[in-house]
């Protein structure tokens, strides 16, 4: 016997060989994925400009793995296979262990409020949230609701509504106002949408409570749908503009990541 007991499974990888033919067989997946038909083998092997020995290889271990499907005409669309990780992929999809993750490790919000909300009609309900020992003057706590068009969340989720939704939602019952500054009807929330779009955060600038400023941000999921808010909250004394950009730039940056660790591929 061989004083070797190592399996075959224990040996290195050799990367060095495989990395090129994954990244050419991710390569042909995106372009099968991107086209508007199905592509013979002829024009992915000219568009992604491979050998043709290379790109035949490579279809044909992709058909055989259910990655690509050959159809009757002899040209190839995405396999069933894929529908194994994209629904592995959804089922493990957290957005509260995200966040949770998220801003354990970063520290750049590091004393601040931090909610995470999601849209319910007119009103936002508290998914996630970390309190910290400013006196806000507010406290958040996971199932709280608010209405939508005061909240920094809320208006950030509303923007991405089209006109005809938000009159669905708000027909003839806008939320009475819960401070002076809070926006007294659709119109004036509408108002708001330009400027949330052009910075990328919304502003509460006491609109839930008057002591208690807050910016926020839309989290995007791998399709591109805005599916949840985050939010950062402050002393309306410190509300200065310069501290209102800086943390909105903040929470911007970090619902962005939240949303690229989400599948999302915009930005």
């Amino acid at each position: 016997m061989s004083g070797n007991s190592g399996t075959k499974s224990d040996q290195p990888l050799k990367s060095v060989d495989s990395v090129p033919a994954l990244r050419r067989a991710v390569t042909i997946l995106d372009l099968v994925a991107a086209a508007s038909g199905s592509l013979s083998a002829a024009d992915i092997t000219r568009q992604l400009a491979l050998p043709k020995s290379t790109a035949h290889g490579q279809i044909n271990v992709l058909t055989e793995l259910g990655l690509l499907v050959r159809t009757a005409e002899g040209t190839y669309r995405l396999g069933p296979h894929l529908m194994h990780w994209a629904d592995g992929f959804l089922s493990q999809m957290d957005f509260v262990s995200l966040f949770r993750d998220y801003f354990a490790a970063d520290s750049e919000l590091d004393g601040y409020t931090i909610t995470l909300t999601v849209l319910d009609r007119d009103e936002v309900v508290y998914v996630s949230c970390r309190n910290t020992d400013q006196p806000l003057g507010h406290s958040f706590r996971i199932g709280k609701r608010l209405p939508a068009p005061f909240t920094a969340t809320g208006k950030v989720l509303l923007s991405e509504l089209d006109y005809d939704e938000l009159e669905r939602i708000f027909a003839g019952r806008f939320p009475a106002p819960l401070t002076a500054s809070s926006v007294s009807n659709l119109a004036e929330l509408r108002a708001e949408f330009p400027g949330i779009r052009d910075r990328g955060f919304s502003i509460d600038n006491g609109q839930i409570h008057e002591a208690m400023t807050c910016v926020g941000s839309a989290i995007y999921d791998h399709t591109g749908k805005v599916v949840a808010g985050i939010a950062t909250s402050f002393l309306s004394s410190e509300a200065r503009s310069d501290m209102t950009t800086r943390l909105g730039e903040k929470i911007r940056h970090a619902a962005m990541a939240l949303s690229q660790q989400s599948g999302y591929r915009g930005g």
